[in-house]
């Protein structure tokens, strides 16, 4: 019986087979504020789905909404203190 295996290294790696870099779990750090926020909105929104909403679950929606954009608010303007070197 014959044995098959890959002849060479490159055949077998896989570029998402590894950790992730310093630089990466920095930025999904970063990013993390927006991810739960955009998570808090998708949760108000799926308890709609099978229902009217009602006027607490608007709320709820809204503010979601609004946090959301506070966020990435928050995001841009520290991408842009980075970019411009910090202006006070």
């Amino acid at each position: 019986m014959k044995d098959i295996a890959a002849l060479q290294a490159a055949v077998t790696a896989d570029g998402f087979d590894r950790e992730p870099t310093y630089a990466e779990l920095n930025a999904i750090e970063t990013e993390m504020p927006v991810i739960l926020a955009r998570i808090e909105l998708l949760d108000a929104q799926i308890v709609t789905l099978d229902r009217a909403p009602t006027e607490l679950d608007q709320q709820r929606i809204r503010r979601a909404r609004r946090k959301v954009l506070a966020a990435r608010r928050k995001l841009s303007n520290q991408a842009a203190a980075t970019v411009t070197g910090g202006a006070a």
